[in-house]
């Protein structure tokens, strides 16, 4: 159904006749170049009418009229559609065209040993017409003979409003828990610009900065509260149909400093995650991760760098 009306006018103009004084169009021609159009793959109808023009030079300006009629019919309703998806898109409540992907792994062992780990992530994300809007959370827990050795939580929320094509304004709301860098609570908000630097069919990269507020709650019960600057990249390459490649990082430079020009205690973090993605299944995707958490001033007993490689499989909504 779909396709006898989008095609009406060009097979209309097939059975009209000829508008150029040229040989009447032989109907071999007329036959495959309707076949064509009713398929609505553009590229065959393309393919075909390239055919027909070689094979039949004396009729070549009926053919070039159908083709140049049946492009601009394509244009008009492209147009159309796209006024109909914005006008969707404008309409939409706040709870309408949401996308995501959730994705889980785990293990339990015992024995010599007796270990329970999760591993959970969720991400969803909202495009509007000038807005877009993305939220993020995920948490890593295992726990070894009764005592918990990993316990890591990240919320993150992150308005965007495209500017043009490639600069934007950006927002950035933070939580994190990770005992294991000794803070209990760290809570960030963040804003800025950023720009798109790649922006294709297959690859994507683009960078952000402004300035932050960084509120760090110590395992000890300390906490500290500093100015800060965050930077950020995220890049994505679609290698084939079924592989991609993703870098997201985030970086935040801290410094404290009151007046007087003492200088206070420094600490820069640091937090990205590279990995592959396999495609198994239009919904349904293997991802193999590896990712760093740095921080260069961390409490006392705590180590500078955790890094944790993660197989996961990622479900697409």
């Amino acid at each position: 159904m779909r396709n006898a009306c989008l095609f009406a006018a060009p097979l209309f103009l097939l059975a009209s006749p000829a508008i150029a004084q040229d040989a009447p169009m032989p109907e071999a021609a007329r036959a495959i170049i309707n076949a064509a159009i009713a398929d609505g793959d553009a590229d065959d109808v393309e393919a075909v009418v390239y055919a027909a023009r070689t094979a039949f030079p004396d009729s070549a300006t009926q053919i070039d009229t159908v083709w140049s009629e049946y492009q601009a019919q394509q244009a008009a309703l492209a147009a159309e559609q796209a006024a109909a998806a914005e006008a969707e898109i404008r309409q939409a409540g706040l709870f309408d065209n949401w996308s995501g992907q959730g994705q889980i792994g785990g293990f339990q062992a015992s024995g010599n040993s007796d270990e329970i780990g999760i591993s959970a992530a969720l991400e969803l994300n909202r495009e509007g017409i000038d807005w877009e809007h993305r939220l993020r959370a995920s948490a890593d827990y295992r726990r070894t003979d009764g005592v918990t050795s990993r316990e890591q939580f990240l919320a993150r929320y992150e308005p965007r409003y495209q500017i043009n094509e490639r600069l934007f304004a950006f927002g950035l709301a933070q939580y994190e828990r990770n005992t294991r860098q000794g803070f209990s609570g760290r809570y960030a908000v963040s804003g800025g610009l950023g720009y798109k630097l790649i922006d294709t069919d297959t690859m994507d990269l683009s960078i952000k900065a402004g300035p932050a507020y960084r509120v760090t709650e110590f395992v000890d019960g300390t906490s500290t509260s500093r100015l800060a600057g965050l930077f950020g990249l995220d890049f994505d390459w679609q290698l084939s149909d079924s592989i991609k490649l993703t870098q997201d990082a985030n970086s935040t430079v801290e410094t404290g400093s009151e007046a007087l020009l003492i200088v206070d205690s420094t600490n820069t973090s640091l937090s990205a995650i590279t990995g592959v993605e396999a495609g198994i299944s239009d919904s349904l995707t293997a991802r193999l991760a590896w990712a760093i958490e740095y921080d260069s001033n961390p409490p006392a007993g705590s180590v500078s760098t955790d890094t944790i490689t993660r197989f996961t499989l990622i479900y697409g909504f």
